[in-house]
């Protein structure tokens, strides 16, 4: 995630942190200070702010974890100001496996809620209530009531949190998964308007959930109806195949001109006929300002890349152009190259599936834009061409 910084890597995860998690972690030392407690006072806050987030990074790692047990790996982990964020691979294929990776996160809180209740249990230190709701009460105590409220929070049916997910896992143990994720947005869009009612009596504080529900359940929602009407897809039907190529001996000025004269913008690299590398528009900005425009491609273009085959299903090729990931996926075919896949034109390709449909009166379909033999290198409709 941009403007992120690693803080290690545990369990085989990468731990980012957003930059502006600090600034809230400044912020809640100041006015610790400011509030007439002096040092100790922010100390004591910056303390309690980096144990909750501690549980908020267990909570994830409890995604993670179960996830991986499916055989799904998690990309990484981020720590926001507004919690964590642990990026899976894919969603899991069957309800039964989204549901237990949906509620592994809340079920960590619960552990670290029952330990810190055993504990204070034992040992005798409960806090009054009156004071477990203020800033006064027990370091565990309070930390106790975050984890519960953590839970709740997160087990409200609704999109993006972990309850909505949950909420479509059951629906889709009885409806097709596309339809549970509808239903489940819609209540989730539903529980917005609600929070969004009463933050205009009780705090500003819900109006930022709301949108941030509304925003969650209507980008999920849009994700799977796109996932959903790329079924039967192949990556041949939704492929440029109108590209051309650079050699690693040329050079930033010669990607420049393909750049310019065209609309492509993304390059891949091929020596000898196979693939070397590809040369992405972001990396070949930056290698100009850095490097000089004489700068050779082979000394600059990402080698470490992935690729499609073009008889693979389209669906499952998206999570490869997700934000983040590659800016473009090469697509071989008998070892060649053939085609390349963007997010630009699989969104184009989506587009034109549904001006289809909504034409014809009904919802997007697979259709067969090209179809190549399985057993024979596809053709192309226009060659790679060299500058």
């Amino acid at each position: 995630m941009k403007w992120s910084f690693k803080l290690g890597r545990i369990l085989g995860i990468d731990v980012y942190i957003h930059f502006t998690f600090l600034l809230l972690l400044a912020f809640i030392g100041l006015s610790q200070a400011l509030a007439g407690g002096g040092l100790p006072a922010a100390v004591s806050g910056v303390v309690f702010f980096l144990l909750l987030f501690g549980c908020v990074l267990l909570h994830e790692y409890g995604h993670a974890l179960v996830a991986r047990r499916y055989g799904i790996p998690t990309k990484d982990i981020t720590l926001l100001p507004i919690g964590g964020v642990a990026r899976l691979e894919r969603m899991p294929d069957k309800p039964i496996q989204e549901l237990w990776v949906a509620l592994a996160g809340p079920a960590v809180n619960v552990v670290i809620a029952v330990i810190l209740g055993a504990w204070l249990t034992l040992t005798s230190t409960w806090e009054p209530i009156s004071a477990i709701s203020t800033t006064r009460g027990g370091l565990a105590e309070r930390l106790l009531v975050v984890n519960l409220f953590l839970v709740l929070f997160n087990l409200l049916p609704a999109f993006p949190m972990d309850g909505g997910r949950v909420l479509r896992a059951l629906l889709a143990m009885r409806i097709p998964y596309a339809r549970a994720t509808r239903i489940a947005a819609r209540i989730g869009q539903g529980m917005a308007i609600l929070f969004g009612f009463a933050g205009l009596f009780v705090s500003p504080m819900l109006l930022l959930i709301a949108l941030f529900v509304w925003i969650g359940a209507g980008q999920e929602a849009a994700a799977v109806e796109m996932k959903s009407s790329f079924a039967g897809v192949r990556v041949r039907d939704a492929m440029l195949t109108d590209f051309r190529v650079l050699s690693p001996t040329q050079t930033l000025n010669d990607a420049i001109r393909l750049l310019l004269a065209g609309s492509q913008q993304d390059f891949p690299v091929v020596e000898n006929g196979s693939l070397a590398g590809v040369l992405p528009h972001k990396l070949l900005f930056e290698s100009l300002r850095e490097r000089g425009p004489e700068t050779l491609v082979r000394d600059v273009m990402e080698r470490t890349l992935p690729v499609a085959s073009a008889d693979e299903e389209l669906d499952a090729v998206l999570g490869r152009l997700a934000p983040g990931q590659a800016a473009v996926v090469p697509v071989m075919w008998n070892r060649q190259l053939v085609g390349l896949l963007t997010a630009e034109n699989v969104g184009e390709f989506y587009m034109i599936s549904r001006a289809l449909a909504e034409g014809a009166g009904r919802r997007p379909p697979a259709p067969p834009v090209i179809y190549f033999p399985r057993l024979t290198p596809p053709p192309l409709l226009a060659r790679p061409r060299e500058l």
